[in-house]
């Protein structure tokens, strides 16, 4: 995939202009905004899946459904991104809906590839697994304020915008939220 011009900040004029004409019909344009976007979705869906194969594919219907609904995209304040995203919760929200299995959690962590010895490559899996946990046990509108703050780096203004609250209410769901993550794991720092 190529490079991401656009930044949690917001798109740059290409990506605006992608947008438009993918709005309008093109396909090339729609396939540089996959280009552009596909790798932030799929993450935020990996996170909150904990499967690979699973993220992959509900990383596909978020863009057919993004292609299916474009013509009816307005440009308000939730950026294209923004939008994606709000497609994706909706999309995990029917997966686990459908699963009724809310065995999400895998082994499988993503170790980076300096990591040092085994017992810190022991420490960091125990750790990324704690907090995933922790993540996971939290209500739907925590969780999702909890991924797009701290694993997609959005400011508080954006995640408003793209979850439609206000600034305040996030900052009072990530505050409740991170508390109920200390609860869950034990009074340590998160």
């Amino acid at each position: 995939m190529e490079e991401n011009h656009y930044t949690a900040s917001g798109p740059d004029t290409a990506s605006t202009a992608l947008v438009g004409q993918a709005a309008k019909g093109d396909a090339g344009a729609f396939g540089r905004l996959y280009d552009i976007f596909a790798d932030r979705i799929y993450r935020h869906i990996y996170y909150r899946t904990g499967n690979h194969d699973d993220a992959k594919d509900l990383m596909q219907e978020v863009f057919t459904r993004a292609w299916q609904a474009l013509p009816k995209y307005k440009k308000t304040k939730t950026p294209f991104l923004g939008w994606l995203f709000t497609i994706a919760h909706n999309r995990i929200i029917d997966y686990y809906r459908a699963k009724k299995d809310y065995a999400y959690l895998t082994d499988e962590i993503i170790i980076p590839d300096h990591a040092p010895g085994p017992e810190k490559l022991a420490e960091v899996q125990f750790t990324q697994q704690a907090v995933r946990k922790a993540i996971l046990q939290l209500p739907g509108d925590q969780q999702q304020v909890i991924i797009l703050s701290f694993i997609e780096g959005f400011e508080y203004h954006e995640i408003a915008a793209a979850l439609n609250k206000s600034e305040g209410n996030i900052r009072v769901i990530t505050h409740r939220a991170l508390k109920k993550m200390r609860e869950i794991m034990g009074g340590g720092e998160v």
